[in-house]
């Protein structure tokens, strides 16, 4: 992999291993998943206090709850006596939340409030400072209906980091905007590189998705700013077309993992993309309306079949990418387009740098 190191002497993508390696995902998830602002899920889906998500993030398990107060908070999802999974499914766990193996119990603030017989007879030991043993929080942001952690805790404020994605939709009301539609699309036989890198890249548009766009290549341009990956298209009225993807768009990401795309004149799409391992990733997506109008039954299900469709179409290409990869041709990573493709040489610029030279400071590597 060194060649792909060297600056300004990038002339294939990252190589197989990059892929395919058990290794190499271990190490991005130490310093990738770690180091960053992670997209980690959807604030709607928490409505009640009390309600809580397990995700896996980095390999490590997270739980995010919802307080009193209506506050979303993300902790390490192990309880503090025996380290026990706290949360294994989504639910709601009432006022508290209580381990199931020895009943220690916490607030939704995770604050440790009770340690039944912990110190036989005395429910705590002498010397046994409660305060000491809340949950371990994580740091979080929430912009708007997206939830984002740092598990190492030493990322810049988020919308800071944010800014070159967020400036894109200055012109919204958020206020107006409403999740109407979830596609689950469960796990796809591809590294999670993969799905960022079709997306940002617009080559592969009148190519794989002849069926579902009219959109044409030549008139796409990419976009690379900063940690801002994507690619847009400005199309005229009388070149839309109703029921397909021929309208103006833009494709946007926020490293590592965050994607947007906004349909114009009033479409959202957020994908949520989850590694499982070197070969998996779990995906979904999140339709929303932007102005705040009614949505019919049966344009819902229209927007859930277009979409459908454009993700099967993807997926089945990222797929055959992962396959691809068992080749000894991929060993050098192919070639990448320079006109096309520099949103994916960013990205892949990006993974390279994070796994190769971390922050000093992370203190959440594995032991």
């Amino acid at each position: 992999m060194s060649s792909f190191f060297e600056k300004g002497k990038l002339k294939h993508g990252l190589p197989s291993s990059a892929y395919t390696s058990a290794d190499f995902f271990r190490s991005e998830c130490d310093t990738v998943f770690t180091d960053n602002w992670v997209f980690v899920g959807f604030a709607h889906e928490l409505n009640e206090p009390g309600d809580a998500r397990p995700i896996m993030v980095a390999g490590q398990p997270v739980v995010l709850i919802k307080n009193n107060e209506g506050k979303i908070s993300a902790f390490h999802n192990a309880c503090s006596h025996r380290c026990l999974k706290l949360v294994d499914e989504p639910m709601n766990v009432g006022k508290m939340l209580s381990c199931p193996y020895h009943a220690w119990t916490y607030s939704l603030d995770g604050d440790l409030c009770a340690t039944p017989f912990f110190g036989g007879k005395e429910h705590q030991p002498e010397g046994f400072e409660m305060s000491n043993h809340n949950l371990k929080s994580i740091k979080i942001a929430i912009w708007q209906d997206w939830i984002f952690i740092n598990l190492s805790g030493n990322a810049a404020n988020f919308e800071d980091y944010a800014a070159p994605l967020i400036q894109n939709f200055s012109d919204i009301d958020f206020q107006k905007v409403k999740p109407v539609a979830t596609l689950d699309f469960g796990e796809i036989s591809t590294n999670w590189k993969f799905l960022m890198e079709n997306f940002i890249e617009p080559y592969h548009v009148q190519f794989v998705h002849r069926t579902t766009t009219n959109q044409p290549l030549e008139d796409h341009y990419t976009i690379v700013d900063g940690v801002c990956l994507g690619s847009a298209i400005d199309l005229d009225d009388d070149d839309k077309v109703k029921g397909s993807l021929s309208v103006s768009s833009r494709y946007l990401t926020l490293f590592p993992n965050f994607i947007i795309g906004r349909y114009a004149p009033d479409q959202i799409g957020v994908y949520l993309n989850v590694p499982v391992d070197e070969g998996h990733t779990h995906q979904k997506r999140v339709i929303y309306t932007t102005e705040g109008e009614s949505v019919s039954i049966k344009e819902v299900d229209e927007m859930k079949k277009l979409w459908w469709d454009v993700h099967k179409e993807d997926h089945a290409i990222c797929e055959r990418m992962q396959l691809g990869r068992a080749s000894p041709v991929s060993k050098d990573g192919g070639m990448l387009s320079p006109h096309w493709e520099d949103s994916v040489r960013a990205f892949q610029e990006m993974i390279a740098e994070a796994v190769t030279n971390p922050p000093k400071n992370n203190t959440q590597r594995r032991i």
